[in-house]
């Protein structure tokens, strides 16, 4: 996947309306992945490569058009996920307890009831 080209896509404003409209329909493992992804962009000691990674990822996520359309349920958002868990394993080393901590915290403002599996799992993959 060529990120860069997704670089320009994304915004702050368009990040947080899209994760927060789609929370739901993305489920828990999505939206942490994406939150993750994001706070160890917001590190100020990530370095410039990691996050034009990140950038190039969450514009991908945030396009209203992309590969699959996200139309179809669970299918058309194969595509990001696979995006995402490049993303993640990529900049895996930047992925500390105060990014997770960060990213729980959002996460519980959108879920009544976090899944600790799935958090678990993704956290695994780091």
């Amino acid at each position: 996947m060529d990120y860069k080209k997704y670089i320009p896509n994304f915004s702050e404003i368009k990040f947080w309306n899209t994760i927060k409209d789609r929370a739901n329909r993305l489920g828990q493992k999505t939206i942490y992945s994406t939150l993750l992804l994001y706070y160890a962009f917001r590190r100020k000691d990530t370095p410039v490569w990691a996050k034009n990674i990140v950038l190039g990822v969450l514009g991908y996520l945030i396009t209203p058009i992309d590969f699959i359309p996200d139309l179809t349920p669970i299918i058309g958002y194969t595509d990001d996920i696979g995006v995402l868990s490049f993303g993640l394993v990529a900049i895996a080393c930047f992925v500390n307890d105060e990014v997770k901590s960060k990213s729980r915290t959002q996460m519980s403002k959108w879920f009544n009831k976090l899944d600790e599996e799935t958090i678990a799992e993704v956290n695994k993959q780091l």
